[in-house]
């Protein structure tokens, strides 16, 4: 599985993707002859228009992963992140928990190391 923008990409998704572009070269060749191309024009019109439409997607794609900006580095770093506060969180309430002699010790421990 693929995700896109925090939402899952199933096989379904990327079949219907596909048929979405499909439908839209149609479209665009069919557009194309309705407003007076020829044939052969049009098709060269609707494939052009398709072409830039992949060809921006995969710019963008490897801009995210040249700039690091791809959603499971974001996802990761977000986790990193809620994880760092929960234990930084949870390792204060227990030093404060600890009698005053318990935290002298653990600090004079942590400072041999």
């Amino acid at each position: 599985m693929v995700r896109v923008r925090d939402e899952i990409l199933t096989r379904a998704n990327v079949l219907q993707l596909g048929f979405a572009v499909i439908v839209l070269g149609s479209a665009g060749y069919g557009f194309f002859r309705l407003i007076g191309f020829d044939g052969a024009t049009a098709e060269m019109a609707a494939e052009l228009i398709l072409f830039l439409i992949v060809f921006g997607w995969t710019g963008s794609y490897l801009l995210r992963v040249v700039t690091g900006k791809m959603t499971f580095v974001e996802q990761r770093k977000r986790y990193l992140e809620a994880y760092e506060k929960l234990t930084t969180e949870e390792l204060q309430s227990r030093f404060d928990l600890m009698s005053e002699e318990e935290q002298i010790r653990l600090i004079k421990e942590l400072e041999k190391e």
